[in-house]
């Protein structure tokens, strides 16, 4: 999302940083920059949500 800096919650004691790509007309781009973003940062675990890759609303 434009604007938000994953790294600026890395401060916040959360159990687990999970990152998602946002939906929408980028979603690829979208994805291929949250892998990128989690394998750079081995905090954060990349999060789907599996239902919108099947088809399912």
């Amino acid at each position: 999302q434009a604007g938000v800096d994953p790294a600026a919650f890395e401060a916040w004691e959360f159990e687990r940083f999970l990152l998602q790509p946002m939906d929408g007309p980028a979603r690829v781009e979208n994805t291929q920059a949250a892998i990128a973003y989690c394998l750079a940062h081995p905090q954060w675990r990349l999060s789907v949500q599996t239902h919108k890759y099947l088809g399912i609303p």
